[in-house]
């Protein structure tokens, strides 16, 4: 059918409406139905009001991504929703996979968010001011020896590093020897940023070092800001220069 049908891709942000961009909250206004895992719909439900929702757990993403297809199809304009930035580790990527597979012509649209990564570092100050990069430690869809291969390039460089998806109930060795690996490039003094829930009610934040950051908690909520060579933390805040003079 596809008469008048539509995908938005939104990236939600860290998950309060006063994070998001105007675009964000204009998309899912203008959608007849809304799709998301369900932690993210939860996360935004008092924005949907009488909508269609179809929510779905973990590991559904291709599924939510062929449903959402379905009904724009079907001439329906459709949010599926991601938290932080949709084309961050989010569902703007398998989106427009399914519909290049399909061979659709569905109108599609993504939505930028306000990422982890950005979350995270305003809550600690300003730790990303330089070259950064952002590896996740989740093997789930990427063999865990390319993961350990970027972790080496990532330190060799003085790479600020945003380390997402750190531990699970499942994988609780992956950070372990991540650390190992930075501690090859990086001293044990490396500044470290712990951010749980970024900008959400339960925020929980720890400003550490590389040698004692795994005495913290750790989980999927949180994010970490692993420090170059110039970071430092002062007054509460983590901070990697730019290299102005001041």
């Amino acid at each position: 059918m596809n008469k008048n049908g539509k995908i938005y891709v939104v990236g939600i942000g860290p998950g309060d409406k006063k994070h998001m961009t105007f675009k964000a909250v204009e998309a899912i206004e203008k959608s007849d139905i809304v799709i998301g895992y369900k932690k993210y719909i939860e996360l935004i439900e008092d924005m949907i009001d009488s909508k269609k929702i179809v929510s779905s757990q973990m590991k559904k993403e291709v599924e939510r991504c062929e449903k959402t297809l379905e009904y724009a199809e079907d001439g329906k304009v459709v949010a599926l929703v991601s938290s932080g930035d949709a084309g961050v580790y989010g569902m703007a990527g398998i989106m427009i996979e399914v519909l290049l597979k399909k061979n659709s012509t569905v109108d599609i649209e993504v939505i930028p968010g306000v990422s982890a990564a950005n979350a995270s570092a305003a809550c600690v100050g300003a730790p990303i001011m330089h070259d950064f990069a952002t590896i996740s430690l989740s093997d789930l869809l990427t063999d865990w020896s390319l993961i350990e291969k970027r972790i080496h390039c990532a330190g060799e460089g003085d790479f600020v590093i945003t380390i997402y998806n750190p531990r699970s109930k499942k994988r609780q060795e992956q950070i372990v020897i991540s650390r190992e690996i930075l501690l090859n490039y990086k001293s044990k003094s490396t500044p470290v940023a712990i951010v749980r829930n970024a900008k959400r009610e339960d925020e929980e934040i720890v400003l550490t070092d590389l040698e004692h950051m795994l005495d913290h908690n750790i989980d999927m909520f949180t994010t970490l800001i692993i420090g170059n060579s110039k970071s430092y933390i002062k007054g509460g805040k983590m901070v990697t220069p730019r290299g102005y003079r001041i």
